[in-house]
């Protein structure tokens, strides 16, 4: 049987959509207070995990709650490394008020975009994750440099793609500065998911179709379809055979 996870971003938004997108997804990524989140909603976030069996994951971003965490930022290694750590803390310690710990770490907006790329990023974010807890998962986009810095510090990697963006001709997000950079349709979702778990591909904006090895989905939670978009892929995994769990590294 084929698996994939299905992971959303969540604690951004209100906790209602956090719950509507629960029954759909196998793993979330928990905003940890720097673009998006706070301490309460950081534990409201764990608790609905821990109600539906979903893994928990940090999504720590650069400090910039005005920009959503989407703007570039001009910060050094060592900063960067305490932003990691300094995230990580703080939503380990109120999982671990519910009993619960975290299973993955999946950076956000900017600090994942130049992770993808950034030697320099990518590394300083392996290093940071594995002095923190070397079981942890690290989540990055599929060919992307930071899932090669994973490896390279030994931690498990999960190569990550998306249902709701566009992709270029060399395997990255078009930009959500450029033109059209989401998928808007429930139909759009469900092909490129559909495409990048059974046949290993994408078609991006330019009508190329570029190789992508994918092992987690990703649905935004602050999209505006995106409670539409998982019910309608959890509904199309199911029919096509695809086990959608986070057990499979």
């Amino acid at each position: 049987m084929v698996k994939i996870d299905f992971n959303a971003d969540i604690a951004e938004t209100g906790s209602d959509i956090d719950a509507a997108l629960m029954p759909y997804i196998s793993s979330a990524n928990i905003a940890c207070g720097l673009h998006a989140g706070s301490p309460l909603q950081m534990a409201e976030a764990v608790r609905l995990c821990l109600q539906y069996k979903v893994a928990i994951g940090a999504h720590p971003s650069y400090r910039d709650r005005e920009g959503f965490g989407r703007r570039p930022q001009r910060c050094s290694a060592a900063e960067i490394y305490q932003l990691m750590q300094d995230q990580l803390t703080a939503l380990a310690t109120i999982a671990q008020a519910q009993q619960a710990r975290l299973h993955h770490v999946k950076p956000h907006g900017a600090l994942y975009n130049e992770a993808a790329v950034s030697p320099a990023v990518a590394n300083v974010i392996a290093a940071a994750v594995r002095d923190f807890d070397n079981s942890l998962c690290l989540v990055g986009l599929a060919n992307s440099q930071l899932i090669r810095s994973g490896k390279a510090v030994g931690l498990k990697t999960l190569a990550e793609g998306f249902v709701d963006r566009r992709y270029t001709d060399d395997g990255l997000l078009v930009a959500r500065t450029e033109n059209n950079p989401l998928l808007e349709t429930e139909q759009e979702a469900i092909d490129q998911a559909l495409a990048m778990v059974l046949q290993r591909q994408v078609r991006t904006c330019s009508g190329a179709v570029v190789g992508l090895e994918v092992q987690t989905l990703c649905v935004h939670g602050d999209g505006p379809h995106a409670v539409v978009f998982a019910r309608a892929l959890q509904r199309e995994f199911t029919s096509h055979g695809i086990q959608v769990t986070a057990e499979q590294t």
